[in-house]
């Protein structure tokens, strides 16, 4: 053995193992750096807050909504987000709409002899003339349908219901489910118009006029012993009370207590007192939601102030109004249906009349800090949160702040906007044929400042505005334009490339002759409702966000930060 190395070789070395070592080397590095990479992206997904104020932790929340500064982001006077906003588009139910090859279809179907209401059989007419339209006929129903999808190519038809006879021998009116092709928002929209039926000599017949929005009055409730009318895809009930349908009768009246056994056994949660009142309608429903998501926790029915103190940032005459109703600015058939909620009113009314009688005993809770954890067991039949007067401790949403954060979730769900409101903006849609682009523009006391926002005047002035839109919207559109500039001359120079509507030219939509001033006197116990600066902008902002292409101030048409200079990177933060 002289001569040779003293050392010998070990297994992992040889020649033949090389290859293998090597490769199991390359996995577990590229192992170890797919570790590194989860553990990443697991810190900066725990540690992201979105920018919503409305998404970010309580604490966050308590700041945003008791600050006093002048930038929009710490004093919001924009429209709240409500559960709709939310809600993803069902594709499966989207994509089955009613084109015109179906309605051909059902034409073809229903006549073997080839003899349709369009082409007509002179031999058959004579004398028939005059005879009234009879609404009730398949061929009339598949004309209308027809007149319709031809007439409104921007939509998509979901729901066609069967004609009903109009005051003239010669009109029907008809009703549809339908949404914009283009829409954005998960929500049907329901339609009724009157249509104006001719027949020529040889008995054919045409569709000649086709009424205005809701004009079909007739044909806007389903009456009990209608026939069903034609859907492509009929929709389940549950998917129907998931999805808002603008346009249906509103049916928001007040729960009613059925029995004195009833009422007995329920369970009942109250907030009482506070400084909740008046406060911008963000803080309101951080608080209403806190409430109802308690309530739902403990399996308890939430007695509501269905009254509402509008803020002053949203009155013409820069003060607070009492006397408002939660019905004017939400859709309480939805919530009513989708929760266990109960007017304070009647609440009192029956708890006065059955509480002695019955023994029913009061639970009391004064100090916020109390968490809903805590009160699991309770077994008195209403719990009374009562606030005190020392901000912000008196705020109803700082019951589920801490620990309570992680329990109780807001419902965000069952709180939708006001399905009258949206039904004006509906209308201003349709006026519009639901063909056109929208820009916001936000001016007023953030122009004048230019500490905070030195771009903003020139930014938004006509001039930048007609350089800003060139490459983005093409000339002669609908152009809708948002804005809180109260010169509306100001936008003229823009007429010479688009066609401008304001908010303003609607105003026949919510005036003393409309339907909804008429339904709101109604709600309002013949007193009639102003329609409000929440309800204004509330309206304005709905049309902008249904507009094809979107332009916003902040995003689009200025380089300044929405909040003030330097803030366009700590809005999340």
């Amino acid at each position: 053995m002289l001569g040779r190395p003293s050392f010998s070789r070990t297994g992992s070395f040889r020649p033949e193992n090389l290859g293998p070592n090597a490769l199991a080397m390359i996995g577990n590095l590229c192992f170890t750096l797919f570790v590194l990479g989860v553990l990443i992206f697991t810190i900066i997904a725990a540690t992201y807050e979105p920018e919503d104020p409305l998404f970010h932790p309580t604490t966050k929340i308590t700041t945003f909504l008791t600050s006093t500064s002048n930038a929009t982001f710490k004093s919001d006077n924009t429209v709240v987000k409500t559960g709709e906003d939310f809600m993803s588009a069902n594709q499966t139910v989207f994509s089955t709409f009613i084109n015109i090859t179906d309605v051909e279809k059902m034409t073809n179907d229903g006549n073997s002899d080839g003899v349709t209401a369009a082409e007509g059989n002179s031999g058959d007419c004579e004398g028939n003339v005059g005879i009234p339209i009879n609404c009730r006929d398949p061929e009339v129903f598949h004309l209308l349908m027809r007149a319709t999808i031809e007439r409104f190519p921007d939509i998509h038809f979901y729901r066609f219901g069967k004609p009903v006879a109009g005051p003239e021998a010669w009109t029907c009116d008809m009703a549809w489910r339908f949404r914009p092709k283009e829409g954005k928002t998960a929500s049907f929209y329901k339609d009724y118009r009157r249509f104006v039926i001719s027949r020529s000599t040889n008995c054919t017949l045409s569709v000649s006029e086709i009424g205005d929005y809701h004009s079909g009055v007739l044909a806007r409730k389903r009456k009990r012993n209608q026939a069903p009318g034609f859907e492509k895809r009929p929709l389940k009930q549950e998917e129907v009370k998931a999805l808002p349908v603008v346009g249906e009768v509103v049916n928001d009246s007040l729960p009613v207590v059925e029995s004195e056994g009833s009422f007995s056994h329920g369970k009942y949660l109250l907030y009482v007192g506070g400084g909740d009142r008046c406060k911008n309608m963000n803080h309101y429903l951080w608080s209403f939601l806190c409430a109802l998501g308690e309530a739902q926790y403990l399996n308890r029915t939430l007695v509501m102030d269905m009254s509402i103190c509008l803020s002053s940032i949203y009155t013409s005459s820069n003060q607070d109004e009492e006397g408002k109703d939660f019905r004017y600015y939400f859709d309480f058939e939805h919530l009513r249906e989708s929760a266990s909620v109960l007017d304070q009113g009647q609440f009192w009314t029956d708890w006065s009349k059955w509480q002695k009688r019955d023994g029913l005993s009061l639970h009391l809770v004064e100090d916020f800090r109390v968490t809903p954890m805590k009160l699991t067991e309770v077994k008195d039949a209403l719990i009374m949160r009562k606030f005190g007067s020392v901000e912000p401790d008196n705020y109803g949403y700082r019951v589920c702040e801490g620990e309570t954060e992680s329990v109780i979730q807001r419902p965000w769900h069952l709180i939708w906007k006001s399905r009258r409101l949206l039904d004006i903006v509906s209308a201003i849609a349709t006026r519009l044929n639901w063909d056109y682009d929208s820009i916001h523009i936000e001016r007023g006391e953030k122009a004048r400042n230019k500490e905070l926002w030195p771009n903003l005047d020139q930014d938004t002035s006509p001039n930048a505005l007609l350089s800003s839109l060139q490459d983005k919207i093409e000339d002669g559109r609908n152009l809708y334009i948002a804005t809180n500039e109260p010169d509306r001359s100001f936008f003229d120079p823009l007429k010479d490339k688009y066609s401008t509507h304001f908010l303003e030219e609607y105003k026949d939509l919510w005036d003393e002759n409309s339907d909804w001033f008429s339904e709101m006197t109604k709600l309002n116990k013949g007193n009639s409702v102003q329609f409000d600066g929440y309800m204004r902008v509330s309206v304005d902002t709905e049309v902008f966000l249904r507009g094809k292409k979107q332009l916003e101030t902040f995003n689009d048409l200025t380089t300044d930060c929405k909040d003030g200079v330097n803030t366009c990177n700590t809005a999340s933060s």
